[in-house]
């Protein structure tokens, strides 16, 4: 015989008008209950957003401790509103063999056709849910094309001032007195010799506190990587371009006069950058070569860890592309091996190659490539870079002549389809090589500080540590591909 008791539980938010009252609730689930007697659970002046009500969790109590059989209530949403908490409850529901009741929407779980019916409900609410989740974020992303703020707070640097943009209420970012402290920090890790922890040792030596507090390297490592300081130019454009960004903004408006905003896209799509109504106070190419001396800053730090040439990261075999690792041998010279071979014999091998030859080689060969690079760069201004320039030229020779094909396939023969297809095909491989070439040369580009730096650190070779090494051969070289008989290097400049 079952002793369990029926559970009648109301809830009430407020006291209004149009409220029905838990007294009310509770005749209607006596009703359903056909004059049996119910134990009344009731929760006053509590939403139904959550189940953290005090007598809602002493039902639960009740519940586990298997006293109750069936759960009454005049409406669903007097459970929860949360179809998360309510799906929940149901599986706790089934687990204490308990059955629920709603008065006015007639689900008995008691039966078949009311869990089918509550199934459904579950199933249009959920969907609701989604529906008002959508419209949110729809309204979000509108209002982030149009370069609205819509952040919190505001970036270190700037105050939140209150604009009005096509008629519409939002805030826009005013430089403070901290910007000057930003500019430096963006200054200073322009430098190649300069480390976060150069950065922050100088702001603490200085008493300079960022938000009453030490400048720490995580916070310092966000603001570099932020765009809402830089000035938004074509450089900027191509660059975020070449990424795969999704830019709302037209061409034109990338004069450098204003920033930009950077907003993370909707899930399983791309960023979003805008042209934003603020001036940013970091030239692009200071901005750019940050953002290239970041991504490589990894690769520093697990060559300083693992590796004893500075050549590490860039050195592979001539004949297989894999990686050269070093050996120790006992006469005190350190060879070079080719990975693959040591590993399967799948490589003939680089030969007998050593770190103190190759290295020799190596750093030969950049004194040459500066000497020529100087002489042609010349009067040049810092930001030009002719690789850049006709890599750029290529890009927009083959976007211009995929839209020319795009314009023939509407009403296009079968044949000339199929080609032109084929075709866009071929030339939208060549276009994601070229884009990303475009992106790597942007922030790459060397400007005339980093050549005379560069300069200096080539003609005092023996007496440089081994990070400025390596932060030099990155900043020309992008890889080394060697054996005993051949050294090839894919230069960056």
């Amino acid at each position: 015989m079952d002793n369990r008791i029926d559970a009648i539980y109301g809830r009430q938010s407020i006291d209004k008008k149009d409220s029905i009252s838990i007294e009310s609730q509770f005749e209607f689930c006596r009703y359903e209950l056909k004059g049996g007697e119910g134990k009344e659970y009731k929760d006053k002046g509590y939403s139904g957003k959550n189940i953290d009500r005090p007598d809602f969790q002493r039902l639960l109590g009740d519940i586990k401790a298997g006293l109750i059989k069936r759960v009454v209530v005049y409406k669903l949403d007097r459970i929860s509103r949360s179809i998360v908490d309510f799906v929940k409850l149901m599986e706790i529901f089934k687990q204490y063999n308990v059955e629920f009741v709603s008065c006015t929407e007639k689900f008995d779980t008691s039966t078949p056709m009311g869990r089918a019916m509550l199934n459904i409900c579950i199933v249009f609410a959920q969907l609701e849910r989604e529906s008002i989740q959508m419209r949110v974020t729809d309204a979000f992303y509108s209002r982030c094309a149009k370069g609205y703020y819509m952040r919190g707070r505001a970036a270190y640097g700037f105050d939140l001032e209150p604009i009005v943009m096509d008629g519409i209420k939002t805030k826009k970012l005013v430089e403070n007195a901290e910007m000057d402290y930003v500019e430096m920090m963006f200054e200073m890790y322009g430098e190649p010799e300069t480390s976060y922890g150069d950065i922050t040792r100088y702001f603490t030596t200085q008493d300079i506190l960022v938000y009453g507090k030490t400048l720490k390297r995580g916070f310092l490592g966000q603001l570099l990587r932020n765009p809402v300081y830089v000035q938004a130019d074509m450089d900027i454009y191509e660059y975020f371009k070449a990424q795969g960004v999704k830019i709302e903004s037209p061409p034109e408006l990338f004069t450098g006069d204003y920033s930009c905003y950077l907003y993370q896209g909707r899930e399983g799509e791309e960023p979003i950058l805008v042209i934003a109504p603020h001036k940013g106070r970091i030239p692009s190419a200071l901005w750019l070569a940050v953002q290239h001396k970041l991504s490589q800053n990894t690769t520093f730090q697990n060559g300083r860890k693992c590796h004893n040439t500075w050549l590490a990261g860039k050195i592979k075999c001539g004949c297989c592309g894999y990686a050269l690792t070093s050996q120790n041998a006992a006469n005190g010279v350190t060879y070079l091996h080719c990975k693959q071979r040591s590993e399967n014999k799948g490589c003939q091998g680089a030969g007998t190659l050593t770190k103190q030859v190759l290295e020799q080689a190596v750093y030969a060969e950049m004194v040459k490539k500066m000497r020529v690079f100087q002489t042609l760069k010349g009067g040049k201004t810092e930001s030009y870079n002719p690789k850049l320039t006709a890599a750029r030229a290529a890009l927009a020779k083959t976007e211009s002549e995929i839209e020319k094909l795009l314009d023939t396939l509407s009403g296009a023969n079968p044949t000339l389809l199929q080609y032109a297809n084929s075709r866009i095909e071929e030339l939208d491989g060549q276009r994601q090589v070229q884009a990303k070439l475009v992106a790597d040369l942007t922030a790459n580009s060397v400007s005339s500080s980093q050549v005379e730096s560069i300069s200096g650190y080539l003609r005092d070779w023996e007496s440089v540590d081994f990070d400025d090494k390596r932060r030099v051969l990155d900043t020309l070289v992008s890889q080394v591909r060697a054996t005993s008989e051949q050294v090839v290097i894919h230069w960056k400049l």
